[in-house]
């Protein structure tokens, strides 16, 4: 899920990088504008897709740390 969140991420990004430059060749101040909150919005969530991303996979070390002191490395699972 986390790669189809990031593309869609990096979507909202383009439509506002689109809609800055659209407004910025037209002189309309709101467009260009909407187009960086677009832009920015699309920043945010992707860092914050990525932060999700990483602290699931710190908690799956975790997790397989705990399993191997436990006397099952759980190699057998994979």
């Amino acid at each position: 899920m986390g790669v189809f969140d990031k593309v869609k991420h990096q979507a909202q990004q383009l439509t506002g990088r689109a809609k800055e430059a659209t407004g910025s060749a037209t002189g309309n101040d709101e467009l260009r504008d909407a187009g960086k909150r677009d832009q920015v919005e699309g920043q945010v969530k992707e860092k914050g897709q990525d932060l999700k991303d990483k602290a699931a996979g710190a908690a799956e070390d975790v997790q397989d740390k705990l399993k191997g002191e436990g006397g099952t490395s759980g190699s057998a699972d994979r």
